[in-house]
């Protein structure tokens, strides 16, 4: 039997730390609606105009009681929680050489510094931005930090990770489930960069109540999966603090919505969901595990394309979730439907990137 305690340790530390973060971000949110509502941190204006200055009467009609009535900046509950866990751990098996709670840290260097870092810095500047728009600053219409300026340090960001990943790590490979390593030497940088800027574009997706926060939830979970299976419990541990806080933030994100994850939670999901999917190896079924994030993304990119070069819409509104909103689908069948696709397309993804592991 012993040779499988360390499995038992490792399932306590990664559902532990789970529930610890579901408990400290259940108690947390309070005070952080408290301070949203005192403090009225929601749009003023809903938004009016497409990214290409096309009008949006439809998703305006839509959207307008929701945007003007209900608090941004409820991402800061998902990073801050994982942030003040990890420390508290941290400082604890610090503190008191305990065999216990040095198990239970998972801050370590080779797993977890870098998506926890990508965490926080994308998330600040995702606070930033939903402060502006707050305040109506910035860039267009509903305010906020201008697209090419958040795309610039998400950029940054990537290029850093690439960086590290390549020259100090020393990864050169893709693992290809049914194949095994394809060396790709340099190539590793722009292909990293490349996917960080893809799923950051996918932040559409928090667009209807519970949507992101389900869609996010199943993702991390099976990277989790992922990072356990192969032995990266820190990872996996890391994942499961993310999905803890998720859930957390889902249970006041449901219908009707105490507040919205905003930029401040999109942006340091998605970055740090790309450090993870690298890490693991497992980047190539990225589109598989996060297919609805994929779908967002093209169904974005075919409307603007096809309003620029055909003149006219594919979707009644762009992304994917605000069309079958306008097609009569109530918010809640939306959301529901698209969190049963992630689910599958999740356990799908997990189980091609073990294959030959």
């Amino acid at each position: 039997m012993e040779p499988q305690f360390p499995n038992i340790v490792n399932v306590i530390k990664v559902f532990g730390l789970a529930v610890a973060s579901f408990i400290l971000a259940m108690a947390l949110t309070p005070l952080l609606t408290h301070y949203l509502y005192k403090y009225r941190l929601w749009r003023k204006d809903v938004r009016t105009r497409a990214p290409d200055g096309t009008g949006t009467p439809l998703f305006a009609k839509l959207h307008k009681d929701r945007e003007t009535k209900v608090p941004r900046m409820g991402g800061v509950l998902i990073w801050a929680t994982a942030l003040i866990v990890a420390l508290s751990v941290w400082g604890i098996a610090k503190l008191t050489d305990s065999p216990f709670w040095d198990k239970a840290n998972f801050l370590s260097r080779n797993q977890t510094w870098l998506p926890l870092f990508t965490l926080i810095a994308a998330s600040l500047l995702g606070l930033v931005d939903d402060l502006w728009q707050v305040a109506g600053k910035g860039g267009y219409v509903a305010g906020g930090v201008k697209f090419r300026h958040r795309l610039l340090v998400v950029f940054l960001i990537a290029a850093a990770g690439a960086w590290w990943f390549h020259f100090k790590l020393g990864w050169q490979t893709l693992y290809i489930p049914g194949y095994g390593e394809l060396f790709i030497n340099g190539w590793y940088i722009p292909i990293f960069i490349l996917t960080m800027i893809v799923l950051f574009t996918s932040s559409v997706v928090d667009g209807i109540d519970g949507l992101a926060g389900g869609i996010f939830a199943t993702i991390f979970a099976a990277y989790g999966g992922i990072a356990f299976f192969r032995g990266q419990f820190d990872i996996a541990a890391f994942a499961a603090v993310i999905l803890g806080a998720l859930l957390a933030f889902l249970w006041f994100n449901i219908p009707p919505a105490r507040f919205y994850m905003g930029e401040s939670g999109i942006l340091g999901l998605t970055t740090s969901l790309t450090v993870v999917a690298f890490l693991t190896d497992s980047v190539i079924v990225l589109p598989i595990i996060g297919f609805v994030l994929m779908l967002e993304v093209a169904s974005n990119v075919i409307q603007l394309a096809s309003k620029r070069f055909r003149g006219k819409k594919v979707f009644l509104i762009a992304p994917i979730h605000h069309h079958f909103e306008a097609r009569g689908w109530p918010p809640e069948k939306v959301t529901m439907r698209f969190w049963i696709i992630s689910v599958v397309t999740a356990i799908i993804g997990m189980v091609i990137a073990l294959i030959g592991r």
